[in-house]
């Protein structure tokens, strides 16, 4: 694995941004002596989804093409949501995405000592407060957008009388909720963020690295922009959201006159038939709409890994993306197109029957298998060959039979020839059905001895070419089709007064559990990839598969709709 300072060659050149052109303009003028240092600063609170693979890639990518350094920051400052198994993830991830941080892997609970002396320092300068006012009272003060805040009563107490509840406060003597530590900064400002933000609130809750040694602690908007500048950030890179924060950011390190990294906000991703809220993802496991925060429908990248998608077609996809600062929706048809173009290359070719429907060559010879060669790849003949067994029974899928074909069907039906892949012409002689339900049970064909691995000696041409697998070779798999888990393009749309929930589809998933496979996949491992013929990308499972059960996902379909979409904008056919 490459750190930050190494990570080149490995994913798309790098498009330029507003983001680049303002660090290469500050290294032109040589501020912070030419130095790019960034950080991915996650709070541990639950796992990591598409969204914040995109701020992966740009901070660690960026501190890659300055040869800089990059950080992993937990900003672990609220213990009641923060749990050791979040932080597990976190580092799984970055690590599955192909970065690592050099071992600098830092917690901003590694500061609290150092937050508290900077609150404290505060005090002095008289720029913070402790308020006794509640959490609803002190909501109530702020204002609004149009009307100014009202100051609190406690907001002029003496610096001694502050230092000394705030000691108290971290010895533990008050009640949760019963005080805060807040800035003094206006409460007539334009900006609701900087009328007197708490910094510091009473939790008694043990933290999952510090247990019980501290009872208060430092809220987000003032820890991060300190643990920023103790660790010599030089550009602080955050979605819009934190725009209006901005102010705040530079308020506390202009007070303290600690060094001042840069903050740039970027609009944060928004992916079609997607949420990305984690209170709303939280909502979808706590329901069981999902399996997990791993399940294959998650837009999580444990979920994504599971599904089958490769770090490269991730990496690939945030750099297509690019970085703006207008909120737009992309489109997630261009994310699977990303990982149709990864998976086509890498991915081997295997024959798999999901709906089984059997087939007997009635003039193929009793008792005789033969083996016969098939390509692993066409898009890398360095993958060679393998062999698959045939014999006179084969499955081949229910839908490549029609006994009454619509127009245009040009797959197998009684009297037509069609081709199987790698062996020979059939042609249908007799179906058979079962005699309760007149449902197509076993179709009884012939087969063309002179037509084996192409077309016939004689020049005459079929339409049609079927996948198979030999009934006596086969392995039987369980195969788990997941389409989007929202009908609605938009289902976390403000404007939409339904609930997000309401737009769940519901055939997001279906399974089959009598597929049948070549056996060249009964040593197939957990997480390796593959793309049945005719059927899409699949990826065996990494968590229900074992020795007596395999079980793929689909991974995407073998649809490219967005190819189309380019070629259509480049104006070609």
């Amino acid at each position: 694995m490459k750190s930050s300072e190494e990570m080149t060659g490995s994913s798309p050149v790098p498009s330029a941004n507003f983001i680049r052109d303002i660090i290469t303009e500050d290294i032109k003028a040589d501020k912070n002596s030419g130095r790019v240092h960034t950080r991915f600063p996650p709070e541990p609170n639950g796992y990591l989804h598409i969204g914040h693979a995109k701020s992966i890639c740009l901070n660690f990518g960026i501190a890659a093409d300055y040869n800089g350094r990059c950080n992993l920051r937990f900003d672990d400052t609220n213990p009641t949501k923060e749990e050791a198994k979040y932080v597990e993830s976190i580092i799984e991830d970055v690590r599955w995405l192909g970065f690592d941080w050099g071992g600098r892997e830092y917690y901003a609970s590694d500061y609290f000592d150092l937050l508290y002396g900077y609150a404290v320092q505060l005090i002095k300068k008289g720029k913070a407060y402790v308020c006794d006012l509640g959490a609803v009272e002190i909501r109530d003060h702020r204002g609004t957008l149009t009307e100014p805040g009202r100051e609190s009563p406690y907001r002029n107490r003496p610096v001694e009388e502050n230092l000394g509840l705030f000691d108290r406060m971290r010895a533990g003597e008050f009640e949760d909720g019963s005080r805060t530590l807040r800035a003094k900064i206006d409460m007539a400002s334009g900006n609701i963020n900087m009328r007197d933000p708490v910094i510091y609130r009473i939790q008694k809750a043990a933290h999952h690295r510090t247990a019980d040694k501290w009872c208060i602690y430092p809220m987000y908007d003032f820890a991060h922009c300190i643990s920023d500048s103790i660790e010599g950030i030089t550009h602080s890179i955050c979605t819009m959201e934190f725009e209006d924060h901005r102010p705040l950011y530079d308020w506390f390190l202009d007070e303290l006159e600690i060094f001042h990294p840069r903050q740039i906000e970027f609009a944060r991703l928004n992916l079609s038939y997607t949420v990305l809220s984690k209170r709303k993802l939280l909502q979808l496991v706590e329901g069981g709409y999902v399996a997990g925060w791993d399940d294959p429908r998650m837009p999580t990248i444990s979920g994504l890994r599971r599904l089958g998608y490769t770090p490269e077609s991730i990496r690939n996809f945030c750099e297509r993306i690019g970085v703006a600062k207008r909120t737009s929706l992309v489109d997630v048809a261009l994310f699977e197109y990303c990982i149709r173009e990864d998976l086509n290359k890498r991915s081997p070719r295997v024959m798999v029957v999901l709906r089984p429907l059997k087939v007997v060559i009635i003039n193929y010879p009793e008792g005789r298998t033969e083996e016969l060669d098939a390509v692993n790849n066409p898009e890398d003949r360095d993958m060679g060959t393998r062999k698959v067994p045939f014999s006179k029974v084969l499955y081949i899928e229910k839908d490549d039979f029609r006994e009454d074909p619509p127009k245009k069907f040009y797959r197998l039906t009684p009297g037509r020839e069609v081709r199987l892949r790698y062996a020979y012409y059939i042609k249908c002689v007799d179906v058979i059905k079962d005699e309760e339900t007149g449902e197509v049970t076993e179709l009884h064909c012939t087969y063309d001895h002179e037509t084996k691995g192409g077309d016939s000696p004689d020049g005459r041409k079929v339409k049609a070419t079927l996948h198979w697998v030999s009934a006596a070779d086969a392995i039987g798999c369980e195969v788990r089709l997941y389409e989007h888990l929202f009908l609605k393009p938009n289902p976390d749309d403000p404007k939409d007064e339904a609930d997000f929930k309401e737009h769940i589809n519901p055939n997001s998933l279906e399974t089959l559990a009598s597929c049948m496979a070549e056996p060249s996949l009964a040593i197939a491992s957990p997480g390796s990839r593959f793309q049945f013929e005719r059927q899409g990308y699949f990826c065996v499972d990494t968590v229900d598969t074992s020795q007596k059960r395999l079980v793929f996902n689909r991974t995407a379909t073998l649809r490219d709709t967005w190819a189309r979409i380019e070629k259509a904008a480049r104006g070609t056919k």
